[in-house]
């Protein structure tokens, strides 16, 4: 693995490279906005046997983190992302995108789409995409607040809170805490174990969504052409229409994966590497 930080973005971003460096790159956006690269790994290491893995923390999360009150905008994660295309000279770049790191790599394509400045992608893998329409974001929100409601949460959460791990071992009640509070989003909350953890920084994401407004971005995917792989779990919190449509409008192979939330690469890694590795053309 190496790591450091991007030379040529207006804010050095943190990144990591792993896998054998001969290897096809293949460029991994995380989720957010305003979360970092870490909770996607260990499992998505997976691919660096094979390819060569590039990540990166999205300016305002992670190690990429800033004291500039500029609002982050997505044009500005689009801007990041166009740069570091460039500075890695990913010609043209294979982009895999995971919920909001999707619906950011479907933005890049739809600005490269129309601006010959932009290296246009050439395939995309969009896990679990975040919504394309603001009604469908509304609905995940909804789904996703009253999952955290439900008997089943609501129980662990008592559990936790009766077991005495506060203050035995405040690490485990802490890690526990965490899983817990992302527990809605997978198809079986008992599944949500032995996440790695992270934070997302608020303002970026309020930020960043809030320069969205009242999108709809299906009539611009439309021009948007290259190979593309949707993989959306059947009970992920983000309406599966999303991920239909968002499939047909970039004419992309939809993979839906039974009794998987929005957590693939946990729920059902298994199912989630092999369409990635049959898509993906190998060395």
């Amino acid at each position: 693995m190496t790591s450091g930080f991007t030379r040529t973005t207006p804010l050095p971003l943190y990144f990591r490279a792993d896998g054998p460096p001969g290897a096809p790159p293949v460029l991994l956006l995380h989720g957010g906005p305003g979360a970092h690269h870490d909770y996607l790994y260990p499992q998505m290491l997976a691919l660096s046997d094979t390819y060569r893995l590039i990540t990166y923390d999205q300016r305002g999360g992670g190690q990429s983190r800033s004291d500039d009150p500029t609002p982050i905008t997505w044009e500005t994660q689009v801007s990041d992302l166009a740069t570091i295309v460039t500075e890695f000279a990913l010609f043209p770049p294979t982009i895999i995108g995971y919920s909001w790191g999707a619906l950011l790599a479907m933005l890049y394509a739809v600005r490269a789409a129309r601006d010959s400045a932009l290296v246009a992608p050439a395939r995309l893998v969009l896990i679990s995409p975040a919504p394309v329409t603001r009604a469908w974001r509304d609905a995940f929100e909804q789904t996703l607040a009253a999952r955290g409601r439900g008997e089943v949460i609501q129980g662990l959460r008592a559990t936790l809170q009766a077991s005495g791990l506060r203050e035995s071992d405040p690490d485990v009640y802490r890690q526990r805490s965490f899983e817990l509070s992302v527990a809605g989003y997978f198809a079986d909350p008992y599944r949500a174990r032995d996440l790695t953890p992270f934070r997302v920084t608020g303002k970026v994401q309020q930020s960043v969504w809030t320069s969205l407004g009242e999108y709809d971005i299906r009539d611009e995917l439309r021009a948007v052409h290259c190979p593309t792989l949707v993989i959306h779990g059947r009970q992920d919190p983000i309406p599966l229409e999303s991920a239909e449509a968002a499939a047909a409008c970039l004419n992309a192979e939809l993979v839906v994966l039974d009794d998987c939330g929005h957590v693939p690469y946990v729920e059902q890694p298994g199912q989630l590497f092999t369409a990635i590795r049959t898509f993906l053309p190998r060395p």
